[in-house]
C-alpha cells in the first residue's frame, strides 16, 4: 500500500519509521518531511496546512492511507475533506479535534461532564481576566485559547507575572489569533504524565504512559517549549492509576465528545497532573504528542498499520496491541536561542557515527548543498531503547555525545525523575 504522512517534525519521522516496518507498506510519502525523513520516504513539498494541496496529491498518487501528524490540518478539517473525497485518513474530524483547537471548549466539556481538571475562568476581555487573577491570586496558569505550538502557556508564580501574561497573550498577540481568549487556571501541584490512547467509538486502548519535559532547562527551569525530551513507560503511572484514569478521564471524555456530536476516532492525548487529590487533566491533544511519540512508538511491538486499519474499519476492540519490555528515552537537541529566536543552517555532524541501537528522529532539519543542516528550534530527537530506564538514558546520551552542531543545547536530566522514583520504590 501507499501511505502519505502529513507533517515534517520528529513525530512524523517516528511515524514514518514505524509505518515503514509494516510488510503491508510499499511506499511512503511525507509532506513536507525533512532531511531525516527523506532518507526513508519520499518528501513532497506541500505544507502540512495546505489541506487541498494534500488532497490533490493523494488523489493523483492514489494514496491508500493518509496519517496526519500535526494539529493544524486536523483542526482545519483535513479528515472531513479527505473522507468526503472517499479517501482513507487516520485522525479525528474537525469537530472532534476542537478538543485541542480550543482550550476553552475542552474546559467547558470537562466541567459539564465532571471530568477532573483545574478550576478555571475563560475571558475574551483582558480587564476581566486581570480581575479574575486579582480575585484568586497566584500561582496560576495563563493559556492562550487557541493553538500555539505548545508554547501558549505561561506558568505565573506571582500576580505580577500573571497580569503581564494576559498582556503578552491578548495585547501583544505573542501567539496571534490563539490569544483572542485566555483561559486562567489554578496552579496544580504534582507530577505530569502523558497518556496517549488509540480510540474508536467506545473502544479505548491506552499506550504506554510517558513523561515529557516541557521547560527548556535542567530541573524544569526556564520557559516552556514544545518539549525537550520524553521517556516511557513512566513509573509514576501504576496499574492502579491507569485504571482510575481510564474510568474517570478517558472513557468519560470519549463519551462526552460523542454526546456533544463530536465522535472521536484516532489518537487522543491526555496531559495529566497527578495531584494529591488524584489525576487531573491539564490539556487534551487530538493527535500523537511530540516528543512522546518517539519513545512510545519505539516500544510498540504491534504493526501500526494493523492498528490504524482496525480503527478505520471499526474493529479496534478485537485488535491486539502489544508492547516491548524495557524503556525508551528521547533527548531533544535544540538550536541556540530556542524557544526564542534562533539561527538556521548550522551543519550537523556525527549522524553517521552513532552507537548501535540509537534512532535519531529529525525534528527541524534540511538538506543544503548535500549537507544536513539545522532548520528549526527543536532539531533532533535522539532516541534509545534499553533494558530499563537507566540503560535507555545512558544509550540516548551516548548518541547525543556523538552529534555536533554550532550552538546545540539539550537537557541533561531527561528521565531522572523516573530513576529517582524507581530508586525510592
Amino acid at each position: 500500500m501507499k501511505i502519505l504522512v502529513v507533517g515534517g517534525g520528529g513525530r512524523e519521522h517516528a511515524l514514518v519509521w514505524k509505518l515503514r516496518q509494516s510488510p503491508k507498506v510499499d511506499q511512503i510519502f511525507c509532506a513536507p518531511g525533512n532531511a531525516g525523513i527523506s532518507q526513508i520516504a519520499t518528501c513532497v513539498n506541500i505544507p502540512a496546512g495546505d489541506v487541498y494541496g494534500l488532497l490533490n496529491f493523494a488523489q493523483q498518487q492514489q494514496i491508500d492511507l493518509t496519517v496526519v501528524g500535526p494539529e493544524i490540518p486536523l483542526t482545519n478539517g483535513i479528515v472531513d475533506i479527505f473522507e468526503q473525497a472517499g479517501l482513507k485518513i487516520f485522525g479525528p474530524t474537525r469537530a472532534a479535534a476542537e478538543i485541542e483547537g480550543s482550550k476553552a471548549l475542552a474546559k467547558e466539556i470537562m466541567a459539564k461532564y465532571n471530568i477532573p481538571t483545574a478550576r478555571y475562568g475563560i475571558f475574551a476581555d483582558a480587564a476581566q481576566a486581570k480581575e479574575y487573577i486579582k480575585q484568586y491570586g497566584a500561582p496560576c496558569v495563563v493559556k492562550a485559547d487557541g493553538l500555539a505550538a505548545g508554547k501558549g502557556v505561561i506558568v505565573a508564580m506571582d500576580e505580577e507575572t500573571a497580569l503581564a501574561a494576559v498582556d503578552i497573550i491578548m495585547a501583544q498577540r505573542a501567539f496571534g489569533q490563539a490569544g483572542d481568549k485566555v483561559v486562567i487556571e489554578e496552579y496544580l501541584q504534582g507530577e505530569e504524565v502523558s497518556v496517549l490512547a488509540f480510540v474508536e467509538g467506545d473502544t479505548i486502548i491506552p499506550m504506554v504512559a510517558s513523561q515529557d519535559h516541557k521547560r527548556v532547562g535542567d530541573h524544569d527551569t526556564g520557559p516552556n517549549t514544545g518539549g525537550m525530551g520524553a521517556y516511557a513507560p513512566a513509573p509514576l503511572y501504576t496499574p492502579e492509576l491507569a485504571e482510575i484514569v481510564e474510568r474517570d478521564i478517558l472513557q468519560p471524555t470519549v463519551k462526552a465528545l460523542a454526546a456533544e456530536g463530536r465522535p472521536y476516532r484516532g489518537v487522543l492525548y491526555a496531559g495529566l497532573m497527578i495531584t494529591d487529590a488524584g489525576p487531573k487533566v491539564l490539556e487534551f491533544n487530538a493527535r500523537f504528542g511530540d516528543p512522546e511519540t518517539q519513545p512510545v512508538l519505539s516500544l510498540l511491538e504491534t504493526d501500526l498499520v494493523d492498528i490504524i486499519e482496525a480503527i478505520l474499519e471499526g474493529r479496534l476492540a478485537s485488535q491486539p496491541v502489544t508492547w516491548k519490555n524495557g524503556a525508551a528515552v528521547c533527548v531533544v537537541m535544540a538550536a541556540q536561542g530556542y524557544p526564542g529566536s534562533y539561527e538556521r543552517g548550522q551543519e550537523i555532524k556525527g549522524l553517521n557515527n552513532l552507537p548501535s541501537g540509537i534512532e535519531v528522529f529529525h525534528a527541524g532539519t534540511a538538506l543544503k548543498d548535500g549537507k544536513i543542516v539545522t532548520d528549526g528550534g527543536r532539531v533532533l530527537g535522539v532516541t534509545a531503547v534499553g533494558t530499563d530506564i537507566a540503560d535507555a538514558i545512558k544509550k540516548a546520551y551516548q548518541g547525543v555525545a556523538a552529534i555536533h552542531f554550532a550552538g546545540a543545547h539539550y537537557r541533561t536530566d531527561i528521565g531522572q525523575k523516573a530513576l529517582e522514583k524507581l530508586k525510592g520504590a
